[in-house]
């Protein structure tokens, strides 16, 4: 591959990831309502993509009945949450006649991932929040460049071929020093580094799971909605292994510094 083709996605990849940044930050530092509404229309615009990916016939009633469904969990009693989304979720998987079984785990995956990231924001603060989104932003962009840069073997070449174990191991890396510059803000010290390389490799697999269904569907994208990211699974399916992992640690009083 050449130079020029090698860093032909550079360009545009830059300045969504801007817009997004911007977008994302006033959103975090919002929260409330504001926030729980971008997770519930990230949460739908995910569903539309896979339903699309699998041929379902109404893709755009299941993103918004998957938007309407995280939008209410985010504000109704915790022990009603599962039941919600499970069911929306299986409403969603049985218009497909074929492959509902990764269908249905693309779907829950992707409604549980948002519905932790608005819990995590309603509940930890903005703090724990940016802290989780700049780990896998870093852990993405060190992969990124290092992949590109370095080469060498691959991470998983069945299911993810352009993933390197350069490039994976710079996103551990990135995602320590993150967690060793939010120690002193979030309270919780040094524990914060191997917690945070480890919401970095959370992150790398869910871009890993997703890499898996698009090979399923042989399709290089999940949507072109992003210039230079394909669609929001693309871009944030990382966050959603992320904050799944987070919020696991959370509810088990495994994060350091959390009483």
């Amino acid at each position: 591959m050449s130079v020029t083709a090698r860093w032909s996605d550079l360009a545009p990849r830059v300045m969504s990831g801007l817009v997004m940044i911007v977008l994302g930050a006033v959103a975090i530092w919002l929260g409330g309502v504001v926030f729980g509404a971008v997770v519930a229309v990230l949460s739908g615009l995910m569903v539309w993509e896979g339903a699309r990916m699998f041929a379902a016939p109404d893709a755009g009633r299941s993103g918004v009945l998957a938007a309407a469904a995280v939008a209410l969990s985010l504000w109704l009693p915790g022990l009603v949450v599962l039941p919600l989304l499970l069911a929306a979720t299986l409403v969603t998987v049985s218009a497909v006649d074929r492959e509902r079984g990764p269908f249905f785990a693309l779907t829950l995956w992707a409604l549980l991932g948002c519905y932790a990231m608005g819990l995590l924001r309603a509940e930890a603060g903005v703090i724990w929040v940016l802290w989780m989104v700049v780990i896998v932003v870093v852990s993405d962009v060190a992969g990124y460049f290092a992949g590109r840069s370095l080469g060498g073997p691959k991470f998983w070449p069945r299911i993810s071929p352009k993933k390197t174990w350069s490039g994976t191991i710079a996103g551990w890396i990135g995602a320590g020093i993150v967690g060793a510059v939010f120690a002193w803000p979030t309270g919780a010290g040094l524990a914060l580094i191997p917690v945070s390389i480890l919401v970095g490799f959370a992150g790398q697999m869910g871009d890993i799971a997703e890499s898996a269904i698009k090979r399923l569907r042989e399709v290089k994208d999940s949507s072109n909605l992003i210039p230079g990211h394909g669609g929001v699974l693309d871009r944030f399916d990382a966050m959603l292994g992320a904050a799944l992992v987070v919020v696991i640690l959370w509810a088990l009083g495994l994060m350091p510094g959390v009483a």
